[in-house]
């Protein structure tokens, strides 16, 4: 078991978030996604998307998370990114109602692959969701890539299941299918004295 611990992004570890999606995207989706999408992603404007998310996010519970792993030096090695529900957590033609308060949506939760398998994931999974109950959100939502066996087979490991929504984006032109996964936030354990 790796040694490491999550904690709140800084403003600068936003190159750092991007560095990260950027390779995993590259690795984990190089089947699901055009190459030459891959390939032409800017990693300056992720990283000025990152900052923005971690220094003016739009609420208090919108919150990016990041994961690291202590060895002779620290190294950031994942994130997730979380918020309450909005028209982005929807599926097509879902009325907008259809998440309600109480409702958290990740939007994104990675671990660059060389340092995956090694508990990054579960820690920035239970720390997150620390923070949804903090915050009285009692159900969380992710749109995973139907092709994404690692991410799906993850998060149904940990009690996520398929919630029936589906939908497809547009990517430069090719239709890439996603499901909707939902979970209930377990309410806090509490010992007996």
């Amino acid at each position: 078991m790796a040694l490491g611990y999550v904690r709140p992004a800084r403003p600068e570890d936003a190159g750092e978030i991007a560095r990260i999606q950027l390779a995993t995207w590259r690795v984990a989706y190089r089947r699901i996604l055009p190459r030459h999408v891959l390939d032409n992603l800017d990693e300056a404007f992720l990283a000025r998307r990152w900052s923005a998310a971690v220094q003016e996010p739009p609420s208090a519970a919108h919150r990016v998370l990041v994961a690291v792993e202590q060895a002779e030096q620290s190294y950031l090695v994942g994130f997730v990114a979380s918020g309450p529900a909005d028209a982005e957590a929807l599926a097509p033609g879902e009325p907008t109602d259809a998440l309600a308060d109480g409702v958290v949506a990740v939007t994104d939760l990675l671990v660059e692959p060389r340092w995956g398998r090694r508990g990054h994931g579960s820690r920035l999974l239970s720390a997150a969701v620390d923070q949804w109950r903090s915050d009285g959100l009692g159900r969380a939502v992710a749109w995973v890539f139907d092709g994404d066996e690692a991410t799906r087979k993850f998060l149904t490991s940990t009690g996520w299941e398929p919630d029936g929504a589906a939908r497809a984006l547009d990517v430069d032109d090719l239709l890439v299918p996603q499901l909707r996964l939902h979970v209930a936030v377990p309410a806090e354990e509490t010992g007996t004295p």
